[in-house]
Order: structure tokens, then sequence, then C-alpha cells
């Protein structure tokens, strides 16, 4: 049925833009289609996505993010953590595990520059039937294991001897020791040690342990990614393996905490050189993908 309205006067007394009117008019006897579905030139390449997957195949993912920044620094795939998501989710490849999350106490301010906080805590392990006591001295800023020593008992001079040569190792380091409550550290000794050597003890408050909570979360690692999953066969082979592991943790295993990079990367302040590096490789694989879609899409 015709009507004698021109096509400005019908537009108006529709109430609809000139511009959607024309655009109906351009795509009248095509299907309508969603266009989430349409490829768009800055998506990931099917070779991106097949790299994705096999790297992560075969083997326990370390969680999504930290295999990103793995993929940026080893030159394999320059993406975001959001595709990586995506890409693990379509192929099943993601842990089915979902932890709940405790929520969040606020503590002391945090440290801005490394040696500010040096966090000192005790954790038992029981090698070969033996318990001994791992004492670690971690940096709070950088998560960098400045000491540890596995020890057979765990008195104040243990604890006094682990952050000596933690100093040994930062003669001009100067930091605040931060502990829990445990006896080793608000003996009358201990404290005078604090005193000699010109150094500010912080204890954590009662019943809220998450002050130190970066140590503790330390402890839980090194137990469930290295001691759990390890045999040994004389203490001084757990004492090797203990300290391989805690090399890797400070040079090679990216951290959640502090971008996705290694304390060590922090320590030495590499942070802003080494997020650098990684966001000029996700903007070069931006602009090559453009263009080779680009490409593509005219052929």
């Amino acid at each position: 049925m015709r009507t004698n309205l021109k096509k400005r006067e019908l537009i108006k007394w529709l109430r609809i833009p000139r511009s959607r009117y024309y655009d109906w008019k351009k795509r009248q006897g095509i299907p309508n289609h969603y266009n989430g579905q349409i490829p768009k030139s800055h998506w990931i390449l099917p070779e991106e996505e097949r790299l994705i997957v096999n790297y992560c195949s075969g083997r326990l993912i370390d969680g999504y993010r930290r295999e990103t920044y793995k993929m940026i620094d080893e030159n394999v795939v320059a993406v975001s953590p959001s595709t990586v998501y995506r890409v693990l989710k379509k192929h099943g490849l993601l842990n089915r595990w979902n932890p709940k999350k405790e929520p969040s106490r606020k503590g002391f301010i945090q440290p801005l520059r490394v040696h500010d906080h040096w966090h000192v805590d005790i954790s038992y392990l029981n090698v070969l039937g033996t318990f001994l006591f791992l004492i670690t001295v971690l940096d709070g800023a950088s998560r960098y294991v400045v000491h540890h020593e596995l020890r057979s008992s765990m008195t104040g001079y243990d604890v006094e001897l682990t952050i000596e040569k933690a100093l040994e190792k930062f003669p001009e380091a100067r930091p605040r020791i931060i502990s829990d409550n445990g006896s080793q550290f608000t003996g009358k000794e201990f404290k005078e040690y604090m005193k000699q050597k010109g150094l500010n003890h912080v204890r954590t408050s009662v019943a809220h342990p998450q002050s130190n909570g970066k140590l503790e979360r330390f402890h839980g690692t090194i137990k469930q990614e290295s001691i759990r999953k390890k045999s040994y066969v004389s203490i001084e082979d757990a004492r090797e393996q203990i300290n391989d592991y805690i090399t890797y943790y400070n040079t090679k295993r990216l951290h959640s905490a502090i971008y996705y990079l290694t304390p060590e990367d922090v320590l030495l302040g590499r942070t802003e050189e080494r997020l650098k590096k990684r966001q000029q490789k996700l903007d070069a694989a931006r602009a090559y993908r453009l263009k080779l879609n680009q490409e593509r899409n005219v052929a």
C-alpha cells in the first residue's frame, strides 16, 4: 500500500533518525545477524588461539593472568588476560574449582619502597619424621625472600641469626621488622638485639594475622608448590631443594600482587622497564593483527 507522503515526512512521522531509515533500506532483503559474531579487525588470529591452547594444554594452569604474562615475556603470543580467559574457557582449560575469597581487612600502611618492611615468621616442616622450622625474612614491597634458614629449633637465637644474615646481604637496609607475637619475638634478648641493630620492631595485633599475611602466603605457596610434592633423602637434601625453590620464587615465578613480575624485578627497580616492554609487545601484536585481518578481508 502506497501513501502520498514524501520520504522526509514519513520518516518524521515515524520518529526515527534518517540514518536508520537509509540503513534499513540498504539492508533490504538481507537477513539480520547479531553483529557480535561478525569478525572484527582486532580479534586474535586463529594461529594465536592455537598458540594459547598449545601453551596451556597438558599441564596445570597456574592462573590465566600469570599464563598471559608468561606468554608475553616468552614471546609466545601477546594478548590481554581477558582474551586468554575467553580462549581457555572456550576449550575447557580453566580450573574448575573456584575458592571463596575471605573478606580483606585493613592493616597497617603498606610499604612504598623496598626494605621498608621485612616480615619474619616461622613455619613447621616434617622432614623424614623430624620437625624442622623454616624461618623466613621477606621484603614487604617486592615479596623478595631476603633470607631463610631451615633450623632444628626456633628460639630467639635462631630468629636473630636469620635476620643477621639477611642484613649481611643488604647492609644499607634499615627495615621495620614485622612479626607475630610468638615467644621468640617478645623475649628480652630479641628486644635487645633490635635495639643493638637500630631496627624498629612491630608485632601484629592479636587475632589479626593479615598484617603478616604476605609471609604467611609465601609459606603456604612453598608448601603447595614444592615441599608437599617432593621426596627428600636427607635433611641436607631438603635444604638444597627448598633453596632451589626460593631461588625460582625470587627470580622466575610471576607474582600476582606485583603486576605479575618477579620479586627480583621489583627489588632491583625493573618494574617500569618490564611493564613498558610488555605494553610494546601488546601494541605491536595488535597492530600486526589489524593489518593481517584487513589484508585477509580484502582477499
